[in-house]
């Protein structure tokens, strides 16, 4: 096995286990103790930040929106839901290797809708929502690299005769 496909096994594991961390401490209410509500950062979060704006200035312009989601209970049970399903979804299967290249387009999706709920520019635009979403599109692009499961489905019959679910995995 190359450098390359050590390289890219290391950062699909440990940006999958980032993922399955965040995802099972909100089902498993770890650090919190209570249930998991992504409704208060969506309500007082999201105002976001600028190089040299107050702490008080509202310069998301996207606001209105995610307060808006915040104030619907029957659609903050999906979102938060999904959340939690989606993280742990995502780092299982990018620790995994399997169906790599979709759980990397998906981890890109989520770090992008956090990247504008949270629109934090005070320290600049290379956040850590970036980096995560940087490396999830690096890794959907790519592939699974080695030590995948990936390698193991491509070589089953049906996964042969659909070629669209061939190229999700990695």
């Amino acid at each position: 096995m190359d450098r390359t496909s050590r390289g890219i096994f290391v950062l699909r594991a440990v940006l999958g286990g980032g993922f399955l961390f965040a995802g099972l401490d909100k089902f498993l209410m770890w650090s919190s103790g209570t249930p998991f509500t992504s409704a208060g950062f969506l309500a007082h979060a999201t105002g976001g930040a600028w190089l040299g704006s107050s702490a008080t200035t509202i310069v998301n312009p996207t606001h209105p929106f995610w307060v808006s989601l915040a104030g619907n209970a029957s659609l903050m049970t999906v979102i938060d839901t999904l959340v939690v399903f989606g993280e742990c979804a995502i780092g299982a299967a990018l620790i995994l290797g399997l169906a790599t290249r979709f759980a990397g387009a998906c981890g890109l999706l989520l770090m992008a809708l956090l990247y504008v709920a949270n629109w934090s520019f005070a320290t600049g635009p290379f956040n850590e929502q970036f980096m995560y979403g940087l490396i999830a599109g690096t890794i959907a692009y790519v592939g699974a690299g080695a030590y995948a499961l990936d390698s193991v489905v491509e070589k089953l019959a049906i996964t042969q005769r659909i070629p669209v679910v061939k190229y999700a995995l990695g």
